[in-house]
């Protein structure tokens, strides 16, 4: 892989981060503690309320992931092993980093 194509792959993981951030900006109030006032709200909006909460975090969650997976393979890049199997140790296909940058596995070696 040259130093271009490293370039690349590194603006679209430090721009996805980015977006990480600001997805993390707009789901913190769905995060929010529910109010159990059932005189101001029914028990199913109540409901409604705790299972968009419940989704929230497990989108939260996802992000976190996503985040984690993103700041290893830009120190993957950093150390220069960036687009190597870890098991074989072979390229990862360019196609296969486009799709997923934070792919640490050879086409063969993932689908075991």
């Amino acid at each position: 892989m040259n130093a271009k194509e490293q370039d690349r792959f590194r603006e679209v993981m430090l721009t996805r981060l980015q977006e990480l951030d600001a997805e993390d900006e707009l789901g913190r109030d769905s995060q929010s503690v529910v109010s159990l006032d059932q005189q101001s709200v029914g028990r199913l909006s109540r409901q409604d309320a705790l299972l968009s909460q419940s989704m929230a975090k497990a989108t939260q969650a996802r992000r976190d992931g996503q985040r984690k997976a993103l700041t290893a393979a830009l120190s993957r890049l950093d150390e220069g092993e960036f687009g190597y199997c870890d098991d074989c140790g072979e390229d990862i296909a360019l196609k296969r980093l486009e799709l997923d940058p934070t792919a640490t596995r050879c086409i063969g070696c993932a689908s075991g």
